[in-house]
């Protein structure tokens, strides 16, 4: 809505402030109102809990001390009695189990087993299968070692029928305390389930019975699961495991799936705990019922509450912002068609301007190998340092126009700008002190540590010039997050870092155009006007941008804004693999439209040693690449006639030849940044024959040859 001034502040700060009571009042008081009703909610609900627990805790313990009776009284039936006498009189002993298994509803079946697991009477079944073996069932062989005492099996499905059910185990007493067989009582979980479905309507929404394995013997409602067990990851099986008498938790459900509020307790004399639960979906049904109803009444009266105060605070900011913000508005919009017609014109004439300096380079280099006078010798130095220039020149034009290739690094600047301290000093005079403010925990950024340099230095040299009486140049690295994009269009974490120099400052009506390419105040011959602008370019092409701000006779301020990146910085203290050397030969297929370019590049190249065999376009590169060509390296440009450019023979060459290393060139391209983002090696023209021998050393990890005799 427009920047506000200082008096325009007076007069709004009431109507914000009344604007942000009209909804932080009323949702204050909802939202303690919420929770103190979600909190009557949640203790209401655990009584009730608390009251399932009781009901299923009593009809558990009743259910298996009746089973531990049975188990006793079947025991005195058998008492003294051994395997063949039991046999002998299996039918009066069947009617005797019969009768007791009859009076109680939860037992299935009443079994007596030998010590080798086979049957010797049942309440069930007459006569008992003799060859039925239930000596690998678990309610058996835990009793065979040492006395279990009375132990719950797992729910099984009987070898005979189809029934499921869970077993209960005591061993058979002997005189000597030795092994002699077990009572094995067959309990229905029906009917836990049964019970648990009368009770549930009100009490609860599911029941269960649990082994302290975290085994179900019984569970309502049942999902049809034969015999499901908590896994490691539910929340209530620690507590079980831990031997906690009882407890609260909240959790979904392995089985269902289902969020529930459970309460658990332990059955007294017994490993088995019963739980019951609520589904919080339900706890929080009644919750937006209660806030539904005071919503209905509360909601329409603050929302014209805050209508009524933002209508009034709009009207007023605008009243007060209009003219300013369209003057802001249209200042930026010129500034920046200025600044996007300057980049799309670089860009245009880079490529090109890079192709003629690489011919003038690449010849000044070829030239030096020869014996010359030195006038001739000094006739080359200039050659070469206009060149230089240019390269320079088109190189702060591109980043400008932020079509420069990066090559980001991640970097701190409290450790990076401390070990620049020295060489910016060099570039000063002696009557300019550098001065430091670095906080400790300033976060990583990741940008072109070259293009970076450039910058500071750019920004430094201007301070100097700045400065003729001498005075201070401060650096500053802060980190600041910035919220309200309309500030400086940015949003996000970002590094700070700042220069401000003690200088004569800059008028307000050159201030906007600082960062515009070719624009200076200085004298001619002393300066470019390009060296902002780059400043500018790497700021806004590493993500970020920058600002300056100064007052006539009160010195300047650059500020760039890097973005914060997560990744770490490179352990500068790890040592590279000592590099393999490379035997002198080697083939070298080039890729290069330009006759003049091709044949420079194919000088240094075999003056280093190389065989070279060059093509003119990619078409003609990938035909070359047939098997058994034996190339070691392919050197492309990137820029070339066609269908395809270099970018595009390179991914056909990793993926058709993935051991093929290959470096790309470039004076300007549109995809250059992609192809480097995509790991491929990019060397910048113009290149001499340095440049080449450092890149191919790093891309085929060799050290250069030894001129050879």
């Amino acid at each position: 809505m427009g920047r506000v001034t200082p008096k325009s502040r007076t007069v709004l700060w009431p109507l914000q402030l009344l604007l942000v009571a009209s909804l932080l009042g009323p949702a204050l008081f909802f939202a303690y109102t919420a929770w103190d009703d979600y909190q009557r909610i949640v203790q209401h609900s655990d009584e009730r809990i608390v009251r399932a627990l009781d009901v299923v805790q009593e009809h558990s313990l009743k259910a298996f001390q009746t089973i531990e009776r049975t188990i006793a009284e079947t025991n005195e039936v058998m008492r003294g009695l051994s395997p063949e006498q039991i046999l002998a009189d299996e039918a009066r002993l069947q009617r005797r189990l019969r009768r007791t298994q009859d009076t109680l509803p939860q037992i299935e079946a009443i079994w007596v087993f030998d010590k080798a697991g086979h049957p010797l009477v049942s309440s069930t079944i007459l006569p008992v299968p003799r060859d039925l073996d239930n000596s690998d069932r678990d309610y058996f062989k835990v009793q065979v070692n040492q006395d279990a005492g009375t132990y719950i099996g797992r729910p099984i499905t009987a070898k005979i029928g189809n029934i499921k059910f869970f077993v209960v185990s005591q061993r058979r007493p002997s005189s000597d305390e030795s092994f002699d067989g077990i009572v094995a009582v067959s309990v229905r979980p029906e009917h836990f389930r049964d019970y648990y479905t009368r009770i549930s309507r009100g009490l609860a929404d599911s029941l269960s019975l649990i082994r302290d394995d975290g085994v179900f013997l019984a569970r309502y409602p049942s999902n049809g699961n034969e015999a499901p067990q908590l896994t490691s990851g539910n929340s209530l099986l620690p507590a079980i495991q831990s031997n906690q008498e009882a407890g609260f938790i909240t959790a979904v459900s392995q089985i269902d799936g289902i969020e529930r509020r459970v309460g658990y307790r332990r059955v007294p004399g017994y490993p088995i705990y019963v739980t019951t639960g609520i589904e919080t979906a339900s706890m929080w049904r009644e919750l937006w019922s209660r806030m539904s109803e005071l919503l209905v009444f509360g909601l329409p009266a603050t929302l014209g509450m805050f209508a009524i105060s933002l209508l009034a605070l709009r009207r007023t900011r605008s009243f007060h912002a209009e003219v300013e913000r369209r003057e802001v508005a249209e200042a930026a919009l010129k500034q920046a068609q200025r600044l996007e017609a300057v980049g799309h014109l670089t860009g245009g004439v880079a490529h090109d301007f890079n192709n003629l300096l690489m011919v003038v380079k690449g010849n000044v280099d070829r030239l030096r190998r020869y014996a010359m006078e030195e006038r001739q010798k000094r006739s080359l130095d200039a050659i070469e340092t206009a060149a230089g220039r240019g390269a320079s020149l088109v190189r702060q034009l591109l980043s400008f126009s932020r079509q420069q290739t990066h090559e980001p690094e991640v970097v701190n600047l409290s450790r990076y700008l401390h070990e620049l301290q020295d060489m910016l000093r060099s570039s000063l005079r002696g009557d300019i002190a550098v001065e430091m403010r670095l906080k400790d925990e300033v976060w990583n950024t990741k940008v072109d540590l070259n293009e970076l340099e450039l910058a500071i230095l750019n920004i430094a040299v201007n301070a100097r010039d700045a400065m003729p009486q001498g005075g201070r140049l401060l650096i500053e690295a802060r980190n600041m997050t910035l919220r309200d994009p309309a500030v400086i269009g940015l949003k996000g974490d970002f590094v700070v870092l700042s220069l401000a120099d003690t200088g004569c400052g800059i008028p307000k009506d050159v201030l906007p155009r600082v960062f515009e390419p070719f624009y200076t105040t200085k004298d001619v011959g002393k300066g470019t006007g390009l060296g902002l602008s780059q400043v500018y370019g790497f700021a806004q092409q590493s993500g970020g941008t920058a600002t300056a701000s100064a007052e006539p006779g009160q010195g300047t301020v650059i500020t760039l804004y890097l973005p914060r990146t997560q990744e770490a910085a490179a352990d500068e203290s790890v040592r590279m693999p000592e590099p393999l050397r490379r035997s002198g030969q080697g083939h070298v297929l080039l890729v290069e439209d330009n006759v003049d370019i091709a044949e420079v590049t194919r000088s240094i190249l075999e003056e280093m040693g190389l065989q070279v065999t060059h093509v003119a376009d990619a078409r003609a590169a990938l035909a070359a690449l047939q098997p058994g060509a034996g190339f070691d390296l392919v050197f492309s440009d990137i820029v070339m006639p066609g269908d395809l450019n270099g970018v595009d023979l390179a991914r056909i060459i990793r993926r058709e030849h993935p051991s093929l290393p290959v470096l790309l060139a470039t004076g300007y391209s549109s995809v250059a940044q992609a192809a480097m983002d995509e790991g491929y090696t990019i060397l910048r023209k113009p290149y001499d024959a340095a440049e080449l021998s450092t890149c191919l050393d790093r891309i085929l990890a060799v050290v250069p040859l030894k001129a050879s005799a």
